[in-house]
């Protein structure tokens, strides 16, 4: 079925002004195809500004080339475009054959950790998008009404281009990022000093390595590296942006929300006896369990508002990944949808659809998880101790959809590809501080945590 959205009510700000502008006269179509098997096999070329990723076991969504950016700055980033995806929803024409999530209009997202950070925050809604979910497949392409004669339902779907070969880094070198190793540990050893002295309960600390590898990189490669060794994580790339998070922020399908709260960590041995004494090691630990609780307490907090209902399990499972294991617990919610936002519209389709899953994803970030309790004070005290801005590292990424549903993950897990030299790209990973932290054993979470990222920068 066609549609056209409808043209939005008052949008206040210059982005959702432009956004609107820039949509007029794009048509969205959607059809069926046959399976596409691994839809990163199906990415054309290795650019990570043109290149889009949201997949896990194998399903998602995936793009290239770019119909539309929305880029916003400053504290009210995430919800100026939220507002602006949906003036641009409004000037949309979709003609969705297929109506599952992922289809139709899409356009994926990445935001600053900070709001002070230059960085800012983007969504691009692609020129191709290739879908796949529960044994069907999808092909969704964006064109201007003057571009040429539009697809007929019916008619045949246009042809995926035949990728390039994609190109290995070959050799990588490592070297400190704003902090060397001795320097991270000293200032961990000041943020438990200032845990202690009760400033606050929990501080987040992420450290940065750059790595440059011997060849230009190509995002294909680490993508297809991240999927198969970390198969149970969100597999992403949004400009210059590419990850394996285990972390989801926020889901919005039909009506309900999900959440995966991560927060307590282990290391894991390759053992397999050692990491099943080790994982009973972790649910039982009190550092953890206590760093673990005020995640899921904060996360509840900030949602609690926007759900008509939430379900809080009793106790955090243990989430097994290749390199680690986290205490990790799923909170589900029934969105209300007779509440809007602040920052949108009252609703994002007939009926009353609620929040859209970026409004949400606004009201969440940033966690516990990735920031500290109480977060405000959290965050200053580790935007002081790091010494560094996080950039898009640990903000909201993922997609959204043109009834405001999608999915939105924490970026970790994740490397910052560079935008002006192709070899370089900036690595993180964060560690959960808490007073009985050592600063020599979160030095070595962190390790663990950049292995994802190492992993996929190997040659082969």
């Amino acid at each position: 079925m066609t549609t056209s959205l409808g043209a939005p009510r008052a949008v206040p700000t210059e982005a959702a002004e432009r956004a609107a502008e820039a949509a007029a006269g794009l048509l969205v179509h959607t059809v069926a195809i046959d399976d596409v098997g691994d839809l990163l096999a199906r990415l054309p070329g290795p650019d990570p500004a043109r290149t889009f990723s949201w997949v896990r076991r194998g399903e998602g969504v995936v793009g290239w080339g770019e119909a539309l950016r929305i880029s916003t700055a400053g504290p009210g980033r995430i919800r100026a475009a939220d507002a602006a995806w949906t003036a641009a929803v409004g000037r949309l024409r979709v003609h969705d054959e297929v109506g599952l999530p992922g289809t139709g209009a899409v356009a994926f997202g990445s935001f600053a950790f900070s709001p002070a950070s230059a960085a800012g925050g983007v969504l691009v809604l692609p020129e191709v998008v290739v879908g796949r979910r529960e044994g069907r497949s999808w092909l969704t392409t964006v064109r201007r009404a003057d571009a040429g004669p539009a697809a007929r339902a019916g008619s045949e779907p246009p042809a995926l281009p035949t990728p390039q070969p994609v190109t290995a880094p070959g050799q990588v070198t490592y070297r400190d990022g704003a902090l060397s190793a001795e320097a991270w540990q000293a200032a961990v050893a000041e943020v438990v000093g200032r845990i202690r002295a009760g400033e606050v309960a929990k501080v987040v600390m992420a450290r940065d390595v750059v790595a440059r590898a011997a060849a230009p990189l190509d995002v294909r490669h680490l993508l297809g590296r991240l999927a198969a060794d970390y198969p149970a994580c969100w597999t992403f790339a949004v400009d210059h942006l590419v990850g394996a998070t285990p972390e989801l922020l926020v889901r919005r399908e039909k009506g309900l929300a999900a959440c995966r709260v991560l927060a307590g960590t282990i290391r894991r041995t390759g053992d397999d006896a050692d990491d099943l004494r080790r994982a009973a090691e972790l649910a039982r630990s009190s550092k953890d369990l206590e760093e673990h609780e005020l995640a899921v307490a904060s996360l509840v907090k900030a949602l609690r508002p926007y759900c008509a209902s939430i379900n809080v399990p009793d106790a955090p499972f243990v989430l097994h990944l290749p390199n680690v294991m986290h205490l990790a617990s799923d909170v589900t919610g029934v969105v209300d949808g007779a509440l809007g936002h602040p920052s949108t519209f009252p609703t994002h389709g007939a009926g009353g659809t609620g929040p859209s899953s970026l409004a949400l994803a606004a009201a969440l970030h940033p966690t516990a998880a990735v920031g500290g309790t109480p977060t405000r004070e959290a965050t200053a005290i580790l935007a002081e101790a790091e010494r560094m801005d996080r950039a898009r590292y640990a903000g909201p990424v993922g997609w959204i959809g043109a009834d405001g549903d999608g999915e939105w993950g924490i970026a970790l897990r994740s490397g910052e590809l560079s935008a002006s030299d192709s070899h370089e790209v900036r690595l993180f990973a964060g560690c959960g501080v808490v007073a009985a932290s050592d600063p020599a054993a979160e030095l070595a979470e962190s390790e663990a945590k950049l292995q994802p990222m190492r992993g996929a920068l190997a040659g082969r």
